[in-house]
């Protein structure tokens, strides 16, 4: 049986391929006040905004492609179970063959309810109206989890951590709350490989492994310890 490998992944590694991470140095993402459009209060204020800002973001997604990082990812599921957990709204590791993959915070490529939030759609264009409805005739909104809303996921999140084998932490600095809380759900004892170029606070604990460098070029090398060590 192959060993299970839990991934929890974040906006470092989409940033290699050209998508926005989520907020700059000054709190600013592509300029905004992450609260004017990423939050139920900025939906309210001005739906016109949000519904055009995530429409770009749609719009850059399609026009980018996975990077190694996401191959790397992707290939091990030769030989291990791979669950990937994503802070990323994007379609990248999907794209780059990942079979099995959480997101934590929406899919950017879904619309939903405003007034049913069971009721997602998927979208094959860019671009989400004003007036483009659900079958019970409200404004379809992103199929984002925003500022102040639940993480419906989180449970099934944490059950696949305290399952792990084997856990990685790539391209994420670990301050965004609840996912950055994942790590206190992996078994001690196991193996923890964490890739980023600037390394996130973590406590220590044995088997710790630090790659001080992008997604696309650590993955790699784990990639490679991870089959000389595992398998």
């Amino acid at each position: 049986m192959k060993q299970r490998l839990v991934a929890l992944t974040g906006a470092g590694i989409s940033a290699e391929s050209g998508i926005a991470t989520f907020r700059d140095r000054n709190g600013l993402w592509e300029g905004h006040d992450v609260m004017e459009v990423a939050s139920p209060q900025g939906w309210r204020k001005n739906p016109d905004l949000v519904l055009d800002f995530y429409n770009q973001r749609r719009k850059n997604a399609q026009g980018v492609q996975p990077n190694a990082g996401h191959t790397a990812l992707a290939d091990l599921e030769k030989d291990f179970d791979v669950r990937i957990i994503t802070q990323n709204v994007d379609d990248l590791h999907e794209r780059a063959g990942s079979s099995n993959v959480l997101h934590l915070h929406g899919k950017l490529f879904e619309s939903r309810s405003t007034l049913d939030p069971t009721l997602i759609y998927p979208m094959e264009g860019w671009e989400l109206k004003k007036g483009d409805k659900c079958a019970r005739g409200s404004q379809l909104r992103p199929n984002i989890v925003w500022f102040g809303e639940p993480v419906p996921l989180m449970e099934q999140a944490m059950e696949e951590t305290t399952q792990a084998d084997i856990f990685l932490v790539v391209g994420t600095s670990l301050v965004v709350y609840p996912a950055a809380g994942l790590v206190d759900f992996v078994p001690d004892g196991v193996p923890i490989f964490v890739v980023d170029p600037n390394l996130p606070e973590m406590r220590r604990r044995p088997n710790l492994y630090s790659y001080e460098e992008k997604a696309s070029t650590g993955m790699q090398k784990v990639a490679q310890v991870l089959r000389e060590k595992y398998i």
